[in-house]
């Protein structure tokens, strides 16, 4: 009876390892970013008279908020395979946002998420659009980002300025790699304009009443 045992206990073994053999291997994923500054341009210190803002953690639509690649020919959508983000796409973002603020603004230090420091005004970004959109099945897509960004009085709670940037970036090719390239230039060129914008519309308030 234990050898009946031992030999059915054998049997089922090499049925389970056989059975994984046939199990088929996932697609092999490749990881990319996005926004990172230009090749030869770094971060400077802050000039000596500068405004503080806040930056708050740019929202993100659900759709888009992770590490997928949303692609969108009319009205249906899927996510492009064998493609993701190293990381979510929104702490991608707020980094590479950082990141411009340190190496182009002229009036400006962007007090980031991480940072405990207190400012007067904070920098809302609401990324409403972050796709890559296709005229057809098969056709070359232009990436696409829509951001309404506000820039808020913390005293008073109040909205000092805002505006709905839209940057479109075509891409070379139906290509995964010229897609991510369409999605990095279109985001350094959308951090640019909030630098810009910002540099423009923040003013020198006392933080004294700031919470």
């Amino acid at each position: 009876m234990i050898r009946l045992l031992k030999g059915v206990a054998a049997v089922a073994a090499v049925a389970v390892l056989g059975g994984c053999s046939l199990l088929s291997t996932p697609d092999p994923v490749q990881l990319y970013r996005f926004g990172n500054l230009p090749s030869g341009v770094s971060e400077r210190e802050s000039p000596a008279s500068t405004v503080q803002v806040a930056m708050r953690r740019p929202e993100f639509a659900q759709a888009v908020r992770e590490d997928r690649i949303l692609g969108v020919t009319g009205t249906e959508a899927a996510y492009i395979k064998g493609a993701r983000w190293v990381s979510s796409a929104d702490v991608l973002f707020s980094d590479s946002l950082e990141s411009a603020f340190a190496a182009q603004a002229t009036r400006v230090r962007l007090v980031g998420p991480r940072e405990l420091t207190r400012a007067s005004q904070a920098l809302d970004i609401d990324v409403r659009t972050f796709e890559a959109r296709y005229a057809s099945p098969g056709a070359a897509p232009v990436v696409t980002i829509i951001a309404r960004v506000r820039l808020l009085n913390a005293q008073e709670r109040s909205v000092m300025a805002e505006r709905v940037f839209t940057v479109e970036q075509p891409a070379g090719e139906n290509r995964v790699g010229a897609i991510v390239s369409a999605f990095d230039a279109a985001t350094r060129e959308l951090n640019s304009q909030i630098v810009a914008w910002t540099d423009q519309n923040a003013r020198d308030i006392p933080a004294s009443g700031a919470r």
